[in-house]
């Protein structure tokens, strides 16, 4: 696999920030010519380095709760765990690796995730998961699939531009509350498909941003009902100056007593330089989804001192449980597939897994 340029990696940058700006902010924060610009931005969605998305707000979707399972399948089951984890009609993402699965489901009550939790473990087709179950309209999950930090780190970028982008919490004075109107439903899960449709026709991934969008869904965005985000993929991206993130961890512990999330975030980005990709705050327990690698720093290129992590980790969490694998392990069954679980019309049909 050959190494990623340093434009490539300036460019990988500036999208996965997801930021509403115009080309030619985006060429100037790249700091490349345009049309390098643009060969970058279509080789990284040919490749699949990077997938743009909508992910909207639970809430108006009338699904106010968030439920994360991660857990260590049977190997003899697998196929069978994830068949029955996708055809949950709550499911929206959905990673599978040998030594962990993770998967995020939208749902309208408390008792949804646990409920599936139950009846994978009683059916034989796993161990007891994590289960964590939170509210959507509350700032639960302070960041959410955002690999900007990551990345910049990697690449030694100066800083981010948005990161971290969460799920869910406030979503302004307008929100709904989970009564979408028939043609806010049709507009919505016809933006939810959007990059879905692309790829059948053959459109490029880099196309399906908000620019040019009907008036109808740029309001969705503008009252926080959706937001467009780009995702990176970890298991296809190439190296960059002999690093890369190539290997994917999932930690969760029982918070102690006067533990702050925010405390924590800070702790790692700032000192420990983790820049955790997922972040989920339950009551009773959080998640933490990280990239690592599993490749020594080339020669010559020492780590400037950090915090070590595993003890920050503890200050915050006890009964601390970790889940890796290699990221070129891990299949993605079901990509962010929202548009899943936007109430029906007549006009909506159901949409395929992936």
């Amino acid at each position: 696999m050959r190494a990623l340029t340093d434009s490539e990696a300036r460019v990988i940058g500036v999208l996965l920030a997801a930021r509403p700006d115009r080309e030619r902010e985006r060429l100037r924060q790249a700091k490349i010519p345009r049309s390098t610009y643009h060969a970058v931005r279509r080789r990284a969605y040919q490749e699949h380095w990077l997938e743009d998305r909508y992910v909207p707000h639970p809430v108006p979707l009338g699904r106010p709760y968030v439920t994360f399972l991660l857990i260590r399948p049977f190997a003899d089951r697998l196929e069978e765990f994830v068949r029955t984890v996708v055809a949950d009609p709550g499911a929206v993402v959905v990673w599978t690796g040998a030594q962990a699965v993770l998967a995020v489901l939208l749902h309208a009550g408390p008792e949804d995730g646990p409920r599936l939790a139950e009846r994978l473990t009683r059916g034989g087709l796993s161990p007891t998961p994590t289960v964590l179950t939170v509210r959507a309209d509350a700032p639960s999950v302070p960041v959410y699939f955002d690999f900007e930090g990551l990345w910049c780190h990697v690449a030694g970028l100066p800083g981010t531009l948005a990161y971290p982008h969460g799920l869910g919490g406030g979503s302004g004075d307008e929100e709904p509350g989970g009564t979408l109107t028939a043609h806010q439903s049709w507009a919505l899960a016809e933006l939810l498909r959007r990059p879905f449709v692309a790829a059948e026709q053959g459109r490029g991934g880099h196309l399906v941003g908000p620019l040019g969008l009907p008036f109808s869904q740029r309001r969705m965005l503008q009252r926080g009902w959706i937001v467009h985000r780009t995702i990176l993929d970890p298991s296809r991206l190439p190296p960059f100056r002999g690093r890369s993130a190539d290997q994917i961890v999932f930690l969760t512990g029982a918070p102690r007593s006067g533990a702050r999330p925010e405390l924590l975030f800070s702790t790692l980005t700032r000192e420990s330089r983790v820049y955790p990709f997922l972040f989920v705050v339950g009551e009773d327990r959080w998640l933490l989804g990280a990239l690592g690698s599993g490749t020594p720093t080339a020669a010559g290129t020492p780590e400037p001192a950090r915090r070590p992590v595993l003890p920050t980790l503890r200050e915050y969490l006890e009964g601390i449980e970790i889940l890796q694998g290699a990221a070129s392990e891990f299949a993605i069954p079901l990509d962010h597939r929202y548009d899943r679980v936007v109430p029906r019309s007549s006009s909506t049909a159901p949409a395929p897994a992936r």
